[in-house]
């Protein structure tokens, strides 16, 4: 059945301009970035079409804010780790192209409870998106079994949970570090892009633990380091590494952001990067192959998650069926100068099944 319903798509064709100019005009947002004739043409042909933006519609019937609200779990992120610049890069081109606002709300692990209820029992949001959830949230657990429109970026083991992402099975983390036990090295370090309360349910942690067990390689906890995603603890963390004087061939790292900054640290102590101390990161952020050496790493859609996070949230709220709870996106190993192989190319894996 065809809806008859005008939507922003016909404001643009009509008015000859993209569907993200009628967003700025109709939302009032980037107002210097559209001439004052276009604005009044793309307002006056939404008027005549009788065009109404979803949010404000559903402002108009039910009181409801035309708001998606994001919860970032650590606000250090954001200014730090480009992998999360990129998410959120996604999740807004989602939430504007359905003439949505992104409030954004950021909060230590133990103060999300907080955070929602700034959020959502304030009625600040009409539904909920939150980047890297603490499976032992247990607010976060309740307002999911509420029914109440959340989404998330990373897994939580919640039967009623809707998220999206990037972690195939076996983990990222399990086949970077296979990767280089299949080059040779047995004696490997991790260095994790944060803190963690629980390093047994952390799935990277997890995936280099159970790579070097496959393998029969040893494991020493000496050799595990945990940063605080960005490039200035990933330098530290691994000066204390090669200060331990704990034997190691290689480096895999939490995040690239971690990995470089163990490069520096690296050729500060007068090594070579892939000869001495093979690295691996997690991610490839633009910049991975622009360092010396370039970065080997696994590739990670960051704005196709927080893309596809948004179109999951907003179809939650209109109500609409979603035929999976759980979408994954598939990453890719990719192959630079850093871990040695630079003439090895491993095929993307595919998602894992529900």
């Amino acid at each position: 059945m065809t809806s008859n319903r005008i939507t922003s798509q016909d404001v643009a064709d009509r008015a000859g301009v993209s569907r993200t100019t009628v967003s700025f005009v109709l939302n009032g947002n980037h107002v210097d970035s559209v001439s004052e004739p276009t604005r009044q043409r793309v307002l006056r042909i939404a008027r005549d079409l009788g065009y109404v933006p979803h949010a404000a519609a559903r402002s108009l019937a039910g009181g409801k804010s035309g708001t998606i609200g994001l919860v970032v779990n650590d606000a250090r992120t954001i200014s730090v780790d480009v992998f999360v610049a990129l998410m959120l890069h996604g999740l807004h081109d989602a939430c504007r192209e359905h003439t949505y606002r992104l409030l954004l709300e950021t909060a230590e692990f133990d103060e999300t409870s907080r955070a929602y209820e700034r959020l959502v029992r304030a009625k600040q949001i009409d539904a909920l998106v939150v980047l890297n959830p603490d499976p032992e949230d247990a607010e976060l657990m309740s307002l999911i079994e509420s029914g109440y429109p959340v989404a998330l970026v990373g897994a939580v083991a919640h039967p009623q949970a809707h998220l999206v992402v990037c972690e195939a099975s076996p983990t990222t983390v399990y086949q970077t570090t296979s990767h280089l036990l299949a080059l040779g090295h047995r004696q490997i370090a991790f260095i994790h892009f944060a803190p963690v309360r629980n390093p047994e349910a952390d799935p990277r942690y997890r995936g280099y633990c159970e790579a070097l067990r496959d393998a029969g390689a040893p494991f020493d906890e000496r050799r595990v380091r945990f940063a605080a995603f960005d490039a200035a603890t990933g330098y530290e963390q691994m000066r204390a590494l090669l200060a331990s004087g704990v034997g190691m061939t290689a480096l895999v790292a939490g995040n690239d952001t971690i990995a470089i900054g163990a490069l520096t640290a690296i050729h500060e102590a007068g090594l070579r990067v892939p000869e001495d101390i093979a690295v691996i990161g997690h991610d490839d952020i633009p910049v991975a192959r622009f360092v010396t050496p370039a970065l080997s790493t696994m590739r990670v859609p960051a704005e196709e998650l927080g893309r596809q996070c948004g179109e999951m949230v907003i179809r939650l709220l209109n109500g609409e069926h979603i035929e999976s709870r759980k979408v994954v996106l598939p990453p890719e190993l990719i192959i630079r100068q850093s871990c040695g192989a630079q003439l090895v190319r491993i095929p993307p894996v595919p998602p894992a099944a529900d």
